[in-house]
């Protein structure tokens, strides 16, 4: 899969049994500048959108399956021992309050299927909007299996592009979950557009600068904070023009010059660190947050999440899913995959008390591989959630 913050094709290959989900391999394929920004530029409108779309679809499911088959040859597991691909794909538009609502994943599911013979599983989202739902997130539901369990204490924080929470409420554990806001995608940018890297290393720039107070509040007024779930959010709303309007607002109220780029890199990390706090806060009972995701590496970002829930429950405290048996940085991967077993067992994906939709939705469209369907042997074996 490939997430909000474009910055790989994470592939795992994963062992799916009643009572586990095991990392068997895993690999991360660099997306290339220029592809990079071929996919964000169809996360906004523009010019002859069809024909790039389905170019780029088409070049991503290519991708995809090199990513795939790479995988298999540094693995040593033959493509026989596969039951299935579960494919993500790449977001390039999210738009679940519209009418009709709609979300976009291109990364051609049948490209998949051809080049590497195996049955793919793939349109994750499509069943839980059709259903009413917001199509995400998806994950609440394979972080309750393998990380919540039962426990209302815990929270699981996966930090992408976009951020979002899973944690069970209420006296019937009910299940919620939601994205916060933005987790990495406003850090990457604004890296990038300074200092020409894909990422800030464990926030290290963000550490050299200071928050402002003033902007940090123009941030965090948004009144995107304040939705009531269920909510989704993505690109389309956190990105370049939302955090350049912002700081040209900020600038024009007589604060030009008065700060530094590591300043304002200082100041988006509080706004991640901040938004995900006041939601656990805000929805759930939790001491412990178990953070997964790219985010989990960026130190300093973990640093800020741990010292605001601390100022606002002494007892709050943050661990590595790592800590729980899913490593940190394949948690997303693995979740598709379980996804797609789970699919392929006529089992549902999407809860309804995350998405909003109408019922639990079995989820995702399944395309042959080179052999079809017949070979594949399906097991009723899944753990239950």
């Amino acid at each position: 899969m490939s997430g909000t913050s474009l910055d790989a094709v994470d592939a795992v290959i994963v062992d799916i049994s009643a009572d586990s989900c095991r990392l068997v391999g895993a690999r991360s394929h660099t997306i290339e500048a220029d592809l990079k920004q071929e996919i964000v530029s169809l996360c906004s409108p523009g010019k002859n959108e069809l024909y790039r779309t389905k170019t780029l679809d088409r070049k991503l499911g290519q991708l995809f399956a090199q990513a795939a088959q790479d995988l298999l040859d540094c693995s040593g597991i033959r493509r026989k021992q596969i039951t299935a691909i579960g494919s993500h794909g790449q977001t390039i538009r999210h738009s679940p309050d519209s009418s009709p609502r709609f979300s976009i994943q291109i990364g051609d599911p049948h490209t998949i299927a051809e080049q590497t013979g195996i049955l793919t599983v793939a349109d994750f989202r499509q069943r839980d909007l059709a259903a009413g739902g917001q199509g995400a997130p998806l994950l609440p539901l394979f972080h309750k299996a393998y990380l919540l369990k039962q426990a209302k204490s815990l929270c699981v924080i996966n930090i992408g592009g976009m951020a979002n929470i899973s944690a069970l409420i209420d006296t019937n554990k009910q299940l919620v979950g939601y994205d916060t806001g933005p987790g990495n995608v406003l850090l990457d940018h604004w890296i990038d557009h300074h200092k020409q890297l894909r990422y800030d290393k464990n926030g290290a720039w963000a550490a050299s600068g200071k928050v402002i107070p003033e902007l940090l509040s123009n941030f965090l007024s948004d009144s995107y904070f304040e939705l009531p779930p269920p909510k989704s959010t993505g690109r389309e709303r956190f990105n370049r023009h939302w955090l350049d309007d912002r700081i040209t607002l900020f600038e024009r109220g007589g604060n030009a010059g008065t700060v530094t780029p590591q300043d304002i890199q200082c100041t988006l990390t509080e706004l991640t660190a901040q938004s995900i706090v006041n939601s656990i806060i805000r929805h759930t009972q939790a001491t412990t947050l178990i953070v997964c995701g790219g985010g989990a590496k960026n130190a300093y970002l973990i640093k800020r999440i741990e010292a605001y829930a601390q100022r606002k429950n002494k007892t709050m405290k943050i661990k590595r899913s790592d800590d729980f048996g899913l490593p940190a940085d394949w948690v997303e991967a693995m979740g598709f995959a379980w996804f797609a077993h789970r699919t392929l067992n006529s089992l549902y994906s999407s809860a309804a008390s995350v998405t909003g939709a109408s019922h639990n939705c079995i989820l995702g469209s399944i395309h042959a591989g080179s052999s079809g369907l017949t070979p594949l042997q399906f097991s009723p074996n899944t753990r239950p959630t």
